[in-house]
């Protein structure tokens, strides 16, 4: 398989995002984009397309292109939760933003296999309510997007129950690589 152009991959979440990202270039990743302040933009925050995050989206690209992919992260606060309806908002903005013909690509926040209910942030049930959402979107056949699979973080790989340390990083990272290069 042809390697992908460098940096030609976008992505939308929040700070569990940014993790993947920094695990991703320390680890060689080069088809996405590196960490550029996502921290705290949960669901709601991408639902407008004229929302402070999509301005920062649209920085990167008027520094790299119209993206040909873009990640969609659904990230989650316990006490906003999300829904489908803004997940799908949240994919149809992505497109929006993107290149034309863009492939789509969505997970939810990292899972905790060995510690379920460790994201206090995301709520007990938060990392499985966004596993779901990521993957009724892509069931759906009307969203056109891709599922790679399950972002995880392991015991001794995170610094507060929710967010990577150096090592989740690298974890996280050599995740994404295998998911999209």
């Amino acid at each position: 398989m042809e390697a992908e152009p460098t940096h030609s991959m976008g992505f939308i979440g929040c700070s569990m995002s940014e993790n993947v990202a920094q695990g991703y270039v320390a680890v060689g990743g080069q088809r996405m984009w590196g960490p550029y302040g996502t921290s705290g933009m949960v669901v709601q925050s991408w639902t407008s397309t004229t929302s402070a995050s999509w301005k920062l989206f649209d920085t990167q690209v008027a520094k790299y292109g119209k993206p040909s992919a873009v990640w969609v992260q659904v990230c989650i606060f316990a006490n906003q939760g999300a829904t489908y309806a803004e997940v799908k908002s949240l994919i149809a903005n992505a497109r929006q933003h993107a290149a034309p013909g863009a492939k789509i690509y969505i997970t939810s926040q990292p899972i905790y296999p060995d510690n379920p209910s460790s994201c206090a942030l995301a709520g007990p049930t938060g990392p499985a309510l966004t596993e779901s959402l990521a993957k009724q979107a892509a069931a759906d056949a009307t969203q056109n997007v891709t599922y790679p699979g399950t972002f995880q973080l392991m015991k001794g790989e995170e610094v507060d129950g929710c967010h990577a340390n150096t090592a989740g990083q690298a974890s996280l990272g050599k995740q994404a690589v295998a998911f999209w290069g």
